[in-house]
């Protein structure tokens, strides 16, 4: 069957579509994504304003009409962290159902950190034993671990890059003072949880999902995109900690320039570096594997797992 997964993410809106049936890997066939970057788009009192609305429910619109043309047979559309946390969040819903029909589901962080987690666990398997699975979003960080397909513990921060340079990072460069303080507001974030994973061991195997990380891996000399979704690519620690003070000390624009950061992404990617330092240090994770699978590949492989079986 041909399935569409509708991600109104705190940074994009993106319709993956793909042909799956149960037991078997989905495959991509088509991709429709618009940047809107809603976590940007709040006003002071935590509202999505109403250009944010607009575009959303165009973006919407144009996603649910290209899911049609592609023959998908359902759609499954969720909407993560920043249109959760908005305090219009019902009537950005009840907007978006009244004129494109589309019933987001909001996802909470820990459905987030648990469905990323299985995809993970589906991409590299049971052989990877205990998995630690990191991602960062435009509105949130998430963490999961555990040895199973169901994660141990999970726990979501409001550490995305997207809000956090929206939040603390004004300049252009930023200033030398407002990087300290975010690096120290992000570190104490991340160490009042690090207590609840490290009961359960030390991981076998650590992963991490999303754009933020795929571009800080690409900027260490990961393999490219073009080079396909099965070579290893890995980021380590030595190496973010080298890249941090090149990027605070970058424009917006000279950061655009680096391997693999598109324009879209450039002025986030500071922030974004920032999470994946402290999370790695402070989860004393020297090496991490980037994983190609991530949030809408779970929701599909969680649709597919209660698909009826036929036989």
């Amino acid at each position: 069957m041909r399935l569409g997964v509708l991600d109104v993410g705190s940074n994009t809106v993106h319709l993956l579509v793909v042909d799956a049936h149960a037991g078997a890997r989905p495959l991509p066939a088509h991709s429709h994504k618009a940047e809107l970057r809603l976590a940007e788009l709040l006003d002071e009192g935590g509202a999505i304003g109403a250009e944010g609305v607009d575009r959303l429910v165009t973006t919407v619109a144009e996603a649910q009409q290209a899911a049609e043309d592609k023959g998908c047979e359902d759609v499954l559309s969720f909407a993560t962290s920043a249109v959760r946390e908005a305090t219009n969040a019902d009537e950005v819903l009840a907007r978006v159902k009244r004129e494109t029909g589309v019933d987001l589901q909001v996802l909470s962080g820990a459905e987030e950190a648990r469905l990323t987690f299985l995809a993970a666990r589906r991409w590299f398997g049971w052989s990877a034993g205990k998995l630690l699975v990191l991602d960062i979003g435009g509105g949130s960080l998430e963490v999961a671990y555990g040895i199973d397909e169901d994660p141990d513990a999970v726990v979501s921060l409001p550490l995305g890059a997207g809000r956090l340079t929206a939040g603390w990072l004004p300049g252009d460069p930023p200033e030398a003072a407002d990087v300290k303080a975010l690096r120290r507001h992000v570190r104490a974030q991340i160490a009042r949880n690090v207590g609840e994973f490290s009961r359960f061991g030390k991981p076998d195997h650590v992963v991490a999902t999303s754009k933020t990380f795929r571009q800080l891996a690409r900027i260490a000399g990961a393999a490219r995109s073009t080079e396909g979704l099965y070579v290893q690519r890995e980021l380590s620690r030595k190496s973010l900690e080298e890249w941090v003070p090149k990027l605070a000390a970058m424009p917006i624009a000279q950061r655009a320039t680096l391997p693999g950061v598109s324009d879209g992404r450039a002025a986030q990617l500071l922030a974004g570096a920032l999470v994946a330092e402290g999370v790695m240090d402070l989860f004393g994770v020297e090496t991490l594997e980037i994983c190609p699978w991530a949030l809408r590949e779970g929701v599909i492989l969680r649709r597919l797992d209660h698909l009826p079986t036929t036989g």
